[in-house]
C-alpha cells in the first residue's frame, strides 16, 4: 500500500500562566507551546510540546526540528518509523502524539483500541507549589492543604526550612518534592532524616544528573526518583541500584510511545513510576493519561495553572483529573 501523504502544520503560542510560576532555576508569566497537527485530506491528528530549556530546548529549536521533517511525513513516515527519526525531546513528542492521533481517527478507533491500553479512569494527581520563600510556600500550601498530593518546586538553600512551613501549614497532604538537581550530596545526607520525620515521600532529581554516582554513599529513607537522569529506556541501566523511581514526562522522552515503553521496563524492574507533565495545556496532558495505570505517581496538574485552557480541556475535580473527550485528543473522527 503506498504510503498516504501527510502535511504538518506548526504552530507557536504563548499561553499565559494564571500567576507566575517559578522554580529555583527561574520563574514564568507564560509558557511556549507547540502544536504540530497532520492532515492527510481526511482525517485530522494533533500533538503538543513544550520545550525543556534544561535539555537546550526553546520554541525556536523544538520549531526547526519539525520543519525538517517536513520531507519525510509527506513521502510516508510514520509513527513506528518516527522513533529512529528523531532524538527523544518535545518535538518528537509532537509529532509522536499527532500520529497516535490521526492513526486513530483513520480506523475510527480510540487510541484505547489501537494501542491496546487498559480503560483510562479519573487520577489523582499531585498538584506543584512554585518555588518561593518558606512563608510565601506555606501561603500557598495552606490554600491548596485539601489536596491529596502536593510537590514542591525546591533547589537552593533554605529547602528544608521551605518543607518545614509547608507541612505546618498542609498537615494532612501526602508531599514530594523535585529538588532539580540543586542539592549535593552532604546537604541530601543531612536532609534525609528531617524529610522522613516530615513524611516527605519522594524527592526528585537532588543531585545534578552527571553527579549519580555520589547517591550511592547516602542513606536515604525517602524515596529517590530519576528525572534529568533518564530521558530514555537505555539509561535505566544506569539508575539500577541508585534511583527506586523513575519520572516519566512525554516532552522529555518524546512522545507516548516511548512513554509506553519506558514505564513498562522500570515496572518490570521494580521502579516505580512518577508521571509527570509539562506546564502546558490539556492536549499535551491527555495522551500521558492512557499511561497513568502505570503510574505510582501522578503530576499532570500544568493545565490548573494556566489563565485559560483549550476548548475540549481535561475535566479537572479539584485533584482528580478525569480521561479526554475525544474531541481534545485520541479518538475517532
Amino acid at each position: 500500500m503506498a504510503p498516504i501523504p501527510q502535511r504538518l502544520t506548526i504552530t507557536h503560542r504563548a499561553w499565559a500562566l494564571a500567576r507566575p510560576m517559578a522554580t529555583a532555576r527561574g520563574i514564568r508569566t507564560s509558557t511556549d507551546v507547540i502544536l504540530a497537527e497532520l492532515y492527510d485530506g481526511s482525517a485530522r491528528g494533533r500533538g503538543e510540546a513544550v520545550p525543556i530549556e534544561r535539555f537546550g530546548e526553546s520554541a525556536e529549536s523544538v520549531i526547526a526540528a519539525l520543519e525538517a521533517m517536513k520531507p519525510a511525513i509527506y513521502t510516508g513516515l510514520r509513527r513506528e518509523t518516527l522513533q529512529d527519526a528523531m532524538p527523544p525531546g518535545a518535538a518528537r513528542n509532537a509529532l509522536d502524539c499527532a500520529f497516535w492521533d490521526i492513526d486513530a481517527k483513520r480506523v475510527y478507533q480510540n487510541v484505547i483500541e489501537l494501542g491496546g491500553f487498559g480503560p483510562t479512569r479519573p487520577v489523582t494527581t499531585a498538584y506543584t507549589l512554585g518555588f518561593d520563600t518558606a512563608v510565601a510556600m506555606a501561603v500557598q500550601a495552606a490554600a491548596q492543604r485539601t489536596r491529596q498530593i502536593l510537590r514542591l518546586e525546591l533547589g537552593d538553600e533554605g529547602d528544608l526550612e521551605r518543607v518545614r512551613a509547608v507541612r505546618q501549614a498542609a498537615p494532612v497532604s501526602r508531599l514530594i518534592i523535585d529538588a532539580n538537581e540543586g542539592w549535593t550530596a552532604d546537604q541530601l545526607a543531612a536532609f534525609m532524616p528531617e524529610l522522613a520525620e516530615l513524611r516527605v515521600e519522594l524527592v526528585e532529581q537532588p543531585l545534578p544528573a552527571d553527579a549519580d554516582s555520589a547517591l550511592n554513599g547516602v542513606a536515604h529513607p525517602v524515596a529517590l526518583c530519576a528525572d534529568e537522569s533518564c530521558r530514555s529506556l537505555g539509561d535505566l541501566d544506569g539508575l539500577t541500584g541508585t534511583y527506586s523511581a523513575v519520572n516519566i514526562r512525554l516532552d522529555k522522552l518524546g512522545g507516548l510511545t516511548a512513554a509506553m515503553a519506558l514505564a513498562a521496563e522500570a515496572k518490570r524492574r521494580g521502579l516505580r513510576v512518577v508521571l509527570g507533565g509539562s506546564l502546558g495545556t490539556s492536549l499535551g496532558i491527555a495522551p500521558a493519561l492512557f499511561i497513568a495505570d502505570q503510574a505510582d505517581i501522578v503530576a499532570l496538574d500544568g493545565p490548573l495553572h494556566l489563565a485559560i485552557d483549550r476548548g475540549s480541556a481535561l475535566r479537572y475535580d479539584g485533584s482528580t483529573v478525569h480521561p479526554p473527550n475525544v474531541n481534545l485528543w485520541g479518538g475517532p473522527g
